[in-house]
C-alpha cells in the first residue's frame, strides 16, 4: 500500500487535510492509517476473500454432495455463521474492545492500493464471465446446468453434507483468519461496515454459484483444472485464452496472498510501533518473512510434496481450527463483552440499528453451531489416507494436529499472559480485561442505561436505504 501523508497538529484535536479528502470521518483515525476510498478498501477485502475456493472447491462439493441440495446448507451456514461473524471482523473491534491497536504518532496517513490491487481483484472475473458466457453456447450446456442445480434430497441425510457446508463457508469468508479485522481497522468510525458486510458477503457466494455454472455448463461434473482448460480449449485463440485462465488462477491465489502478509505486518506494526516504524525496518521484516515462507513452501514441490501438503491440508485447513477461533470469537463478544453493548457501539458508528438477528447468532446461533459441528467433525474422524491407498503414520497424524493447535494454543497463553500482568485478584483481573476503553462513545449509555441508545440523534431502522445518507 501507498501512503498520503496528511498534516496534523499534535496538541490540538483539529487536522489541516492536504487535499479534499473521499473519505468522512478522518479525525476518527489519529492514530492509524485510513483507507482513501470506499473502493480501495472493497477491493481489497474481495481480493482477501475471492480465491480458488470460490472457482473450484464449491463447485466441486457441489458435485459431490447431490448438486442443487448442497445450496440448503451452504446457505444456512451462510447467514447464521457466514455473514455474522463477517460482519463482527470488520466492525472494528479495536475500538469497542479493550485494546489499543498502535500507539498515537503526530501524522496519520492514507492508504491507498495500489494499480496492481486493482488488477488482481478485477481480471478473474472478467475471464470468469468469458468462461461462462462460452460455456453456455456449448452444446450439451443444458445438461450439465441441470445436473448442478437438481437436488438430490436423499444426501441431507449425510452429516459429511452439512460439514463440508460449514467449512466452506469459513473458508470463502476468510472467518478466523484476521484478514478481516486487520483491514476493517483501517475505515473511519463512522464506515457503514453493516451495508458492506452485505455487499460483500453476496458477491462471495455469488462469485462461487456463477463458476459452478461455468464449470457444469462445459462438461457436467468434473474437476477444474480439466473443464476450464477445455473450455479454453474450444475457443477462438485458444493459448490466448489459456494464459489468461491460468493467470486467473494465481492471481486468485496471489491476491489473498497480499492480505494475509498485509494482515501479519499490521499486527507486529501495531505490537512494535517504535521500532518498525522507523527507516526500512518493515520492509526489511517483510522481506525476511516471504524469503522465510518460499523457503518452507519449496518442501511442497519435493517429490514427497504431496504428502506434506495433503497433511497440512487435511489437519491445519479442515476448518477444525477456524470453527474454533469463531467460536472463541462469538462467545468473547456474545457473553464476555456482551451482544447488546457490542450492538449499541455498533449503532453509534453506523447511525442505525442493525437487525437484531446478529445479536442473537453472536450470542447463541453462532456458538451453537460452530460447537456442534466440531463435535461432529471429532466423532466422524478418520486417519488421514492418500488416494485411499496409503495410510498416514501415527507420528504423521500428530504432527499434523500439533501444527494445527499452534495457532489455536495462543489464545490460552495470551489470556494467561494478561492475567498475570493484571492488578488486584483473580477476578478483578478477568473483569478489568472486558472493560471497553474509557473515551468510547456510548460506554456509559451501554453499562448504566439497558435499552437505551444515549445522545446519536435519530437512530433508523431500516438496516440498508439509508446507508448513503449518513456519510452526507
Amino acid at each position: 500500500m501507498e501512503t498520503e501523508n496528511i498534516e496534523s497538529n499534535e496538541k490540538s484535536d483539529s487536522w489541516t487535510v492536504s487535499a479534499p479528502g473521499e473519505y468522512s470521518d478522518m479525525p476518527q483515525q489519529s492514530e492509524r492509517g485510513y483507507w482513501g476510498t470506499k473502493a480501495e478498501f472493497i477491493l481489497t477485502v474481495m481480493g482477501a476473500i475471492i480465491g480458488p475456493g470460490n472457482v473450484w472447491r464449491f463447485p466441486y462439493l457441489c458435485y459431490k454432495n447431490g448438486g442443487g441440495v448442497f445450496f440448503i446448507p451452504y446457505i444456512l451456514f451462510m447467514f447464521t455463521c457466514g455473514v455474522p461473524l463477517f460482519f463482527l471482523e470488520t466492525s472494528q473491534l479495536s475500538k469497542v474492545l479493550n485494546q489499543q491497536l498502535s500507539s498515537p504518532y503526530v501524522e496519520i496517513t492514507t492508504l491507498h492500493a495500489k494499480p496492481a490491487a486493482f488488477f488482481t481483484a478485477t481480471f478473474p472475473f472478467a475471464t470468469l464471465l468469458v468462461l461462462l458466457i462460452r460455456g453456455l453456447t456449448l452444446p450439451g450446456a443444458l445438461d450439465g446446468i441441470i445436473f448442478y442445480l437438481y437436488p438430490d434430497i436423499s444426501r441431507l441425510s449425510d452429516p459429511q453434507v452439512w460439514m463440508d457446508a460449514g467449512t466452506q463457508i469459513f473458508f470463502s469468508y476468510a472467518i478466523g483468519l484476521g484478514f478481516l479485522t486487520s483491514l476493517g481497522s483501517y475505515n473511519t468510525y463512522k464506515n457503514d461496515c453493516y451495508r458492506d458486510c452485505f455487499y460483500l458477503c453476496l458477491l462471495n457466494s455469488a462469485t462461487s454459484i456463477v463458476a459452478g455454472f461455468a464449470i457444469f455448463s462445459v462438461l457436467g461434473p468434473g474437476l477444474a483444472f480439466i473443464v476450464y482448460p477445455r473450455a479454453v480449449a474450444m475457443m477462438p485463440m485458444p493459448h490466448l485464452w489459456s494464459v489468461c485462465f491460468f493467470s486467473m488462477v494465481i492471481l486468485l491465489g496471489l491476491d489473498s496472498q497480499f492480505v494475509g502478509m498485509e494482515c501479519l505486518m499490521t499486527s507486529l506494526v501495531d505490537l512494535f510501533p517504535n521500532f518498525l516504524r522507523k527507516g526500512c525496518r518493515r520492509e526489511l521484516l517483510l522481506l525476511a518473512i516471504c524469503s522465510t515462507c518460499c523457503l518452507l513452501g519449496l518442501s511442497l514441490v519435493t517429490e514427497g510434496g504431496m504428502y506434506l501438503l495433503q497433511l497440512l491440508d487435511h489437519h491445519v485447513c479442515s476448518g477444525t481450527t477456524l470453527l474454533l477461533l469463531s467460536l472463541c470469537q462469538s462467545v468473547s463478544i456474545g457473553w464476555v463483552y456482551g451482544s447488546e453493548r457490542f450492538y449499541k457501539n455498533i449503532t453509534d458508528m453506523i447511525g442505525y440499528r442493525p437487525n437484531p438477528f446478529m445479536k442473537y447468532c453472536w450470542t447463541y446461533i453462532t456458538p451453537f453451531i460452530c460447537f456442534g459441528t466440531f463435535i461432529f467433525s471429532i466423532v466422524k474422524y478418520t486417519p488421514l489416507r492418500f488416494s485411499d491407498t496409503y495410510v498416514y503414520p501415527l507420528w504423521a497424524n500428530i504432527l499434523g494436529w500439533f501444527i494445527a493447535t499452534i495457532s489455536l494454543s495462543l489464545i490460552p497463553l495470551f489470556v494467561l499472559y494478561k492475567v498475570a500482568r493484571g492488578e488486584g485478584t483473580l477476578r478483578q483481573r478477568f473483569l478489568s480485561l472486558c472493560q471497553p476503553e474509557d473515551e468510547l462513545p456510548l460506554k456509559q449509555e451501554c453499562l448504566s442505561m439497558p435499552g437505551t441508545i444515549g445522545t446519536t440523534g435519530n437512530i433508523e431502522l431500516n438496516p440498508l436505504s439509508h446507508a448513503g445518507e449518513r456519510n452526507q
